[in-house]
């Protein structure tokens, strides 16, 4: 049975995001496990409204605070220790990281 494991990397730290990448890339070349990725998607740009009060006045709001948030994507194929110890990383909280996993 094949597993595999779809692991996305989101960060608003971009520096911090490309370094994660290049570790993790590291670690499964190193260990010969297939890796597809990583899959760049268009960084999103999020727009949080703020006020001076609690009651929404749409006069006393102050300049819409903006953030970014990149993403990167990977597939890794079989291998299943090599899976775990990517999954069982300390990543910086910075990083927000989704897994799923799939067995054929």
């Amino acid at each position: 049975m094949t597993t595999i494991l779809h692991l996305t990397l989101k960060s608003g730290d971009r520096a911090v995001l490309e370094s994660v990448v290049d570790d993790v890339k590291d670690a499964c070349h190193r260990k010969g496990a297939k890796l597809k990725g990583p899959h760049s998607d268009a960084p999103t740009d999020y727009r949080v409204p703020l006020y001076r009060r609690l009651d929404g006045d749409p006069a006393s709001r102050y300049e819409d605070w903006t953030y970014t948030v990149y993403q990167r994507r990977f597939e890794l194929r079989g291998r299943d220790e090599v899976a775990r110890g990517v999954l069982e990383r300390d990543y910086p909280d910075s990083i927000r990281v989704e897994a799923t996993v799939d067995q054929l």
